[in-house]
């Protein structure tokens, strides 16, 4: 089933989020709230979120959702991704969950699966039509369906139009290179361009990337499989320790040694790494893209607001197998098993997932999962007046239909990830060689993998 899992998301996912959304047609009527149809009142539901950077836009609307219902919606928690995955696996292991609706993620959600409803109890095949088929679909393990999607994400090239764009800049490059300069389309050009920036003085740093815990282990992956390179292979057995793993961590060594991404990089997830990007410090990076609206916002961004482009993901390091970047997944909701309000809980959802907060959501930049909201926003995004806000759904949908791929689909992920990423940050740091650290994690990887009853024996 794992196999299974991992491939229907790689290779449907997007395709499907795309489907009838391709075509741009009118809308009869405004986009519509869902969950408002039951009285709620005098039922208090509580909900563990996902907190920082755009996530909280949408609990606002939440106020609608009590009004009209008469609930009363308590947030009992809101932290980063990784923040709130260690509560979640906290509270499910020792049977402290006080809480009807709880964040997940398509990453995460194989840890939680024992742990949360089957949602297919609460929501009909018509309201579950709504969403892209395949993550419903690839969310649905032996039957039960883990979470109701709430968006989704892949990384595309962040570069600063003004830096790429200025003469004095391409007229120095091509001096220095013998090339133009043109948005970087392989690692290589990357490297080559990041290095340039810092050295010239143009941008305080080249590259821009979080660097610890799954926001380290990702990028780590992304420019692995974008080099041809597997995390691990088919039976599981671990094999980022390979030529193209030992490439990139001794590209990311070279990148914090010479001071081509930021000292400070060590400590950075996804907020931090924005707000250097943010201030106008970094030239280029992967990114995702629920930060455009409020890049684009000079009152929060006015260093780049209206100066930086989007790309594909460039290709990692030549090798025949190497292919764009595209790291992805899914953003969601899950009812715990030991809620005390099921019912309320689903209808929440519903509400937080219906069109018109979905549309409202999109609007700050985060890619949906309801068909009926990618037609909206393509429809808005062909009368602005900022090319690039077309240009990225565009874009979003080359890469979400060709791109998009999720890191391996198992249970042990992240337990994976808290083997790796502290053995980058010490090969970053100069505290271990690319070699030694990488096979050190490759085999404490596979033990744990061996533990967890992997292997047949």
């Amino acid at each position: 089933m794992r196999k299974i899992l991992f491939f229907l998301m790689i290779a449907v996912l997007a395709l499907s989020a795309f489907g009838s959304g391709a075509k741009v047609t009118a809308q009869a009527k405004e986009p519509q709230y869902a969950g408002l149809d039951q009285d709620l009142k005098g039922v208090t539901i509580r909900m563990a979120n996902i907190g920082g950077g755009q996530y909280e836009n949408m609990y606002k609307s939440i106020s609608i959702f009590e009004e009209k219902t008469g609930a009363k919606v308590e947030i009992v928690f809101l932290g980063n991704g990784f923040e709130i995955d260690k509560k979640l696996k906290t509270d499910y292991a020792t049977n402290a969950v006080d809480y009807d609706v709880a964040w997940d993620h398509t990453s995460f959600m194989m840890q939680y699966k024992d742990y949360v409803e089957d949602l297919n109890q609460y929501f009909t095949k018509d309201e579950l039509k709504a969403f892209s088929p395949a993550i419903i679909q690839s969310a649905t393990v032996d039957g039960k369906l883990l979470l109701i999607p709430r968006h989704a994400d892949v990384s595309a090239l962040h570069y600063r139009t003004d830096l790429y764009g200025d003469p004095k800049i391409q007229a120095a490059y091509e001096k220095e290179t013998g090339k133009k300069l043109e948005v970087p389309t392989t690692l290589a050009d990357v490297d080559k361009q990041a290095r340039f920036f810092v050295k010239g003085g143009y941008s305080k740093y080249g590259y821009g990337m979080a660097g610890k815990e799954e926001g380290l282990t990702g990028r780590f992956y992304e420019l692995l499989f974008a080099s041809g390179g597997q995390f691990l292979d088919d039976k599981y057995e671990p094999r980022f320790n390979g030529p193209e793993g030992l490439a990139v961590a001794k590209l990311l060594r070279g990148w914090y040694q010479d001071g081509i991404i930021a000292k400070d990089t060590p400590n950075f997830l996804w907020d931090e790494d924005a707000a250097n990007f943010c201030n106008g410090s970094v030239a280029l990076k992967l990114e995702w893209y629920g930060w455009y609206s409020y890049f684009q916002d000079p009152k929060n961004c006015p260093a780049i607001a209206g100066k930086f482009g989007l790309a594909r993901g460039f290709k990692g390091f030549d090798s025949p197998n190497a292919r764009p970047t595209g790291w992805a997944g899914a953003h969601a909701f899950s009812i715990p098993t030991a809620a005390k309000n099921k019912k309320a809980g689903a209808q929440l959802i519903k509400f937080l997932t219906s069109e018109r907060v979905a549309y409202e959501e999109a609007q700050l930049g985060f890619l949906p999962v309801r068909d009926d909201v990618w037609q909206r926003i393509i429809d808005d995004a062909s009368k602005s007046k900022n090319p690039l806000d077309k240009q990225r759904l565009e874009l979003a949908k080359l890469q979400v239909s060709e791109d998009f791929k999720t890191p391996p689909l198992i249970a042990d992920w992240i337990p994976i990830s808290n083997i790796v990423y502290p053995t980058i940050q010490k090969i970053m740091l100069g505290d271990l060689t690319p070699e030694d650290g990488l096979n050190q994690a490759a085999k404490d990887a596979h033990d744990l993998l061996d533990k967890a009853g992997y292997y047949k024996k």
